[in-house]
């Protein structure tokens, strides 16, 4: 498949887009600073461009199959993160302007406000409040993304990520805001972005999650 990765230069990007080269597809890596990315194939292209500027992303959107997000930004305690519904809005808009109808993106475990009461005290009362601002912009983006009739897309949420390669271990998956344990509570704390990258594209085979969001972690 033709395939835009955002958000190529970051960790979990450079293992998408690697993991899409020995798959056979075609990546445009569309990043804002091309010296970043030192991967070079002859089935990848990095183009530059304004991630916030639908004009600017609509030419390189054209003619792709799938649009696939692993864009991040950072967590502020003083102001509002705006980044991924900013993004976001450019990406669709831009999206319909080129005529692709497929996007795939990641936010996080514990995105939606109560979420994470079920989550260790260590998660719920320290992790979480450090985040809040990147996960309540995450919880924003989603909500525009389930607001867009016209737009197949798919949300895959990961606990923690460790920079650790792909695996060959099953993925737990739950249409929700976690993964449970049997008894309720989350299934695990962290999972390899190679395993994040894996299972974003195992999705360009299937319809399963479209117009959903997906936690994941792996067995």
């Amino acid at each position: 498949m033709k395939i835009a990765v955002l958000g190529a230069t970051g960790q979990t990007g450079q293992y998408l887009v690697n993991q899409a080269l020995q798959q056979g597809h075609t990546v445009t890596a569309i990043v804002r600073n091309p010296g970043k990315l030192a991967v070079h194939h002859d089935n990848l292209k990095v183009v530059e461009a304004d991630i916030f500027s639908a004009d600017s992303l609509k030419t390189h959107f054209k003619g792709q199959d799938v649009i696939m997000s692993c864009l991040g930004f950072p967590a502020s305690l003083f102001s509002a993160v705006t980044g991924y519904t900013m993004s976001m809005n450019a990406m669709i808009s831009a999206m319909r302007g080129a005529r692709v109808n497929r996007v795939i993106t990641m936010t996080s475990w514990y995105t939606e406000p109560n979420s994470g009461t079920q989550s260790s005290y260590l998660i719920r009362f320290l992790l979480l409040p450090m985040i809040r601002s990147v996960l309540t912009n995450m919880f924003e983006m989603e909500q525009f993304l389930q607001k867009t009739g016209d737009i197949s897309w798919t949300v895959v949420r990961p606990p923690g990520l460790k920079n650790l390669p792909a695996s060959a271990q099953e993925f737990l998956t739950h249409e929700g805001y976690f993964v449970p344990d049997g008894s309720g509570n989350p299934a695990g704390s962290a999972v390899g972005r190679g395993d994040v990258a894996r299972f974003m594209l195992s999705l360009l085979n299937s319809n399963a999650w479209v117009k959903r969001g997906v936690a994941i972690t792996t067995k």
